[in-house]
């Protein structure tokens, strides 16, 4: 059967709604197909595929204003749509903020980004990765247990139009291996993990490498040692320290500023981090696991300092943000068919610094570099910060011996300001970070 095409699902939605009363509409279809496979201990465990569609609508009647959406995309499901939706938002209370991106903001021209695949890998090249990182993980010395491989595909098209005259598609695939092993035997057992991810299959990283560093990392954390109490620096590597801008995109988004529920809120044009510290957000990188040639508006977007030489350049907004803001919406919309959109980042990243990470830690007499981080203590409004850690002393400049059962402790605002980057930046994730010292936190140990 021919698929219906997503432009004239999109218009004919969207034209019907206006005929059915709505002052305004958007609309968005998903298409997306996934593929995956998992291995344990040298056996296949499940292989799976699945298909969908998926299409969300938006109605404005005045400013009050309802969402419908559908995983039927057949005429007859989709004829229903409008009036349901125009009928819900008459009933729904104003909200003041809520609009369409306005026609002088929206893309008209769409980068290529190289974000898309054309072929889809087989199953049988599924579970050959599966199977490789998983057997190599398992070969290296010291490991005794698997929770698994796994290798999987996924490819999904975006198509989004207004009533404005906005209409924009485009597709991405991701690529990703990973596994997690453990080593030792009965209570003194240790796990660890590794993955990797590419928009492209020509840059995936091999299952042998990521395999190997698994079972490296989980061998290293074997017999823990125990820390006392006490303020030291602490350094985190790079899987960890993406975290941390984690943080600082939650506290800079739009939606959170307007309720006033972040510890930025009053911190535009001030300095938030050390002078020495940029961090930038580029929808447009290319092959990036997070790229995007328009924002969940239709808006155009572009590469974006967020903070230039320490100081706070901008929030993220989307356009319901930035009118509540009096602002201009920032082009960092991100949505899903069924609700409004929310401010996002897209690629985001700090820059690096000019020391490596040898050279970070060579002056520590006593700090923590962080491999793991557990539990969710973390306070968007107040920047306090509360984490389990595990990890490895540092004594004398040197990584020293394994360390578990800690939990370090400060506010977000100091450790921002006390923060300097190693200059190991890798582009390994949606959000990335290179190795990170922070000066001055709790260790609270045996």
């Amino acid at each position: 059967m021919k698929k219906p095409d997503p432009q004239a699902i999109l218009e004919q939605i969207i034209q019907a709604a206006r005929r059915a009363g709505a002052d305004a509409a958007d609309a968005l279809v998903v298409e997306s197909v996934s593929a995956s496979v998992s291995y344990r201990l040298g056996k296949l465990e499940d292989v799976e595929r699945a298909e969908s569609s998926d299409l969300g609508l938006r109605v404005f009647v005045g400013q009050q204003v309802a969402f419908v959406s559908s995983t039927d995309l057949s005429p007859r499901a989709l004829a229903e749509l409008p009036e349901r939706a125009v009928g819900m938002a008459r009933l729904a209370p104003e909200d003041r903020f809520a609009c369409l991106a306005p026609r002088e903001l929206l893309a008209k021209v769409f980068p290529l980004l190289d974000i898309h695949d054309d072929a889809e890998p087989a199953a049988d090249v599924l579970v050959e990765r599966a199977c490789a990182v998983e057997g190599t993980a398992m070969a290296v010395p010291g490991i005794t247990n698997s929770e698994g491989g796994g290798a999987s595909f996924s490819r999904s098209a975006v198509g989004l139009a207004t009533s404005e005259g906005f209409y924009g598609r485009y597709a991405g695939t991701h690529h990703s291996i990973g596994v997690a092993v453990l080593a030792g035997e009965g209570t003194a057992m240790e796990r660890d993990y590794e993955s990797a991810s590419a928009r492209r299959d020509a840059d995936l990283e091999s299952p042998e490498s990521v395999g190997r560093r698994a079972a490296e990392r989980t061998v290293a954390r074997l017999n823990p040692r125990k820390v006392k109490s006490q303020a030291v620096p602490v350094v985190y590597e790079p899987r960890v320290a993406s975290g941390l801008l984690g943080h600082f995109a939650g506290a800079i988004s739009g939606a959170a500023v307007a309720r006033g529920v972040s510890f930025l809120k009053d911190r535009m044009g001030a300095e938030v981090f050390s002078p020495a510290i940029n961090i930038v957000d580029d929808p447009h990188r290319l092959r990036g696991l997070r790229s995007k040639p328009f924002d969940g508006e239709g808006v155009r977007n572009n590469r974006k300092a967020l903070v230039q030489n320490g100081v706070l350049q901008t929030w993220l907004l989307d356009c319901a943000s930035a009118r509540q803001l009096g602002l201009t919406t920032t082009g960092h919309a991100a949505r899903g068919t069924g609700g409004p959109p929310s401010p996002a980042a897209t690629n985001l990243y700090m820059e690096p610094g000019t020391q490596s990470r040898d050279e970070l830690i060579s002056d520590i007499r006593e700090g923590f570099y962080v491999t793991e981080l557990i539990g969710m203590g973390v306070n968007g409004v107040t920047g306090d910060y509360s984490r389990g850690a595990a990890g490895f002393w540092i004594e004398n400049g040197k990584i020293a011996y394994p360390v578990s059962g800690v939990t370090i402790a400060s506010n977000l605002k100091e450790m921002f300001r006390n923060l300097s980057p190693a200059d190991d930046l890798e582009f390994r994730y949606g959000i990335n970070a290179p190795t990170l010292r922070v000066e001055g936190m709790t260790i609270a140990g045996s």
